[in-house]
């Protein structure tokens, strides 16, 4: 089993993070994608692929699951590169270039657009208790600046033959359009998809896939389990985006890429087939 999309950088992990990749290892998880969300956190990404490669070593004693990376900046993260409109000298995206050259690195991302928190939201309303026209224009900047953000490591992407992982919320329309113009020059896969069996097919109408999280073996999760039967089966992966997202036994408590396995078996029981098979 591959999580294609974990954050293994993250400080959840500080404490046991070698005992948490030898659990991933006991649960039949070989490769893991350790997937970058800053500058910061894309270069951490990449040493720890370029420390573990999945071969036992003196100092680990035991062999790890293959770490890949991926290096990206998530939209949530887009106001801590400067803007091309800032003249700023020192280019964002060269330090991605280079992080990028590095032969443990699958794709660019996470990248995308996310509207969930807009500036809107801590601002005051107009008398007639809609947005006021500046809360308005603050939106408009706060997406602008991810679409340029968005639109860079895509261009870096096609420049580089790398897919993407893409982030998407409460932002359909814009990411599908801003994909659209790059058609057939890139591809992807929508992490943590949550959709409807026709979004994803509009997904792989532009050659892209989709990939489930522990989320689908969620009660409440109606939507993403139906899309989880229909979608084909060369159309999607499976990641645990942890620390997040757990899968039921261990919904509310920190997810680690051993989970994977729980979800694994949730699908395959869901689409009446063995988790060899699936």
């Amino acid at each position: 089993m591959i999580d294609t999309h974990a954050h293994l950088d993250f400080p959840d992990f500080d404490a046991d993070r070698e005992a948490m990749l030898a659990r991933a290892a006991q649960a039949g998880v070989t490769e893991i994608i350790s997937i970058g969300t800053r500058l910061d956190s894309s270069a951490n990404a990449v040493d720890l692929a370029a420390r573990y490669t999945g071969e036992a070593t003196a100092d680990i004693g035991t062999a790890m699951p293959a770490v890949w990376a991926t290096v990206g900046v998530h939209p949530g993260e887009a106001d801590t590169v400067p803007s091309t409109a800032s003249g700023d000298s020192a280019d964002w995206i060269d330090e991605l270039r280079r992080l990028a050259s590095h032969p443990r690195v699958v794709a660019i991302g996470e990248i995308g657009l996310d509207y969930h928190h807009l500036p809107s939201e801590k601002m005051p309303q107009g008398l007639d208790g809609g947005a006021s026209s500046d809360a308005e224009e603050a939106d408009r900047a706060y997406k602008a600046q991810q679409e340029q953000v968005f639109r860079r490591q895509l261009d870096l992407a096609v420049e580089l033959g790398l897919n993407v992982v893409i982030h998407q919320r409460d932002s359909w329309d814009d990411t599908l359009a801003i994909l659209s113009d790059y058609r057939g020059r890139v591809r992807g896969v929508f992490h943590c998809f949550g959709g409807t069996e026709e979004q994803a097919q509009a997904l792989f109408q532009q050659g892209h896939l989709v990939s489930f999280t522990g989320i689908v073996t969620f009660k409440n999760a109606k939507q993403v389990q139906a899309s989880v039967l229909a979608v084909p089966a060369w159309s999607f992966m499976l990641e645990t985006d942890c620390p997040y997202l757990a899968p039921v036994p261990h919904r509310g408590k920190r997810c680690e890429p051993a989970h994977t396995a729980r979800t694994a078996e949730y699908i395959a029981q869901a689409r009446g087939i063995s988790v060899e098979e699936l």
